[in-house]
C-alpha cells in the first residue's frame, strides 16, 4: 500500500492554514487565486485554510492577499506554492517514481504555500493634495512604492 502512495501525500495535506494579522487590527482581508476567483474575505486577525493545488497535474495554487483599512495605506502579498521537502527528499528515499510523478502532483500535498504567516503593518494613510484641477499629488514612503512603479518616479529635488 505504501508503495502506491507518495511521501508528501503520506505526511502532508492538500490544504494549508495561514495566520494573518495586521497593525492596526480589524483590517479587511481579500484573497484572490491565480484565476481571479475571490476565495476569502474577512478581518484581521484570522486564520484561513487554502488549497495548495487546483487538482490538476502539477497544479500548484498561487494567491494574492490584500489588506486594507480606512485611513491607512493598503498592502498586498503574493502567496506562492512550491514543492516541499517531503516531496523532494521523501520520494527520493521512500516513494520513488510513483510518488514523484503520479500521486503527489495530483494530491497537492507536495506543495507548501509561502509565506505561511502574514503580519502586516499598515502605514499611515497616504498624504494627498487635490487642488480641484484634476491633478493629484500622493506622498508615500519609498518602501511602500511597488518595485515595478519605481522606475516611473521623478526626483523633485531636496526640501
Amino acid at each position: 500500500m505504501l508503495g502506491l502512495t507518495g511521501c508528501a501525500s503520506i505526511v502532508g495535506d492538500s490544504n494549508q492554514t495561514l495566520s494573518i494579522a495586521s497593525t492596526p487590527s480589524q483590517a479587511d482581508i481579500s484573497i484572490i487565486d491565480e484565476k481571479g476567483k475571490n476565495v476569502f474575505e474577512g478581518k484581521t486577525p484570522t486564520t484561513v485554510t487554502l488549497d495548495k493545488s487546483d487538482g490538476s497535474y502539477w497544479g500548484g495554487k498561487d494567491y494574492t492577499l490584500s489588506i486594507e483599512k480606512a485611513g491607512y495605506a493598503p498592502k498586498s502579498f503574493s502567496l506562492h506554492s512550491s514543492p516541499n521537502g517531503w516531496y523532494i527528499a521523501g520520494n527520493l528515499v521512500f516513494g520513488g517514481l510513483i510518488g514523484w510523478f503520479i500521486v503527489d502532483p495530483f494530491s497537492g500535498a507536495m506543495y507548501t504555500l509561502s509565506p505561511d504567516q502574514i503580519d502586516a503593518t499598515l502605514g499611515e494613510s497616504v498624504s494627498e493634495l487635490n487642488d480641484g484641477s484634476g491633478s493629484q499629488l500622493n506622498v508615500v514612503l519609498l518602501e511602500d512604492v511597488p518595485t515595478d512603479l519605481r522606475s516611473q518616479m521623478q526626483y523633485l529635488g531636496q526640501i
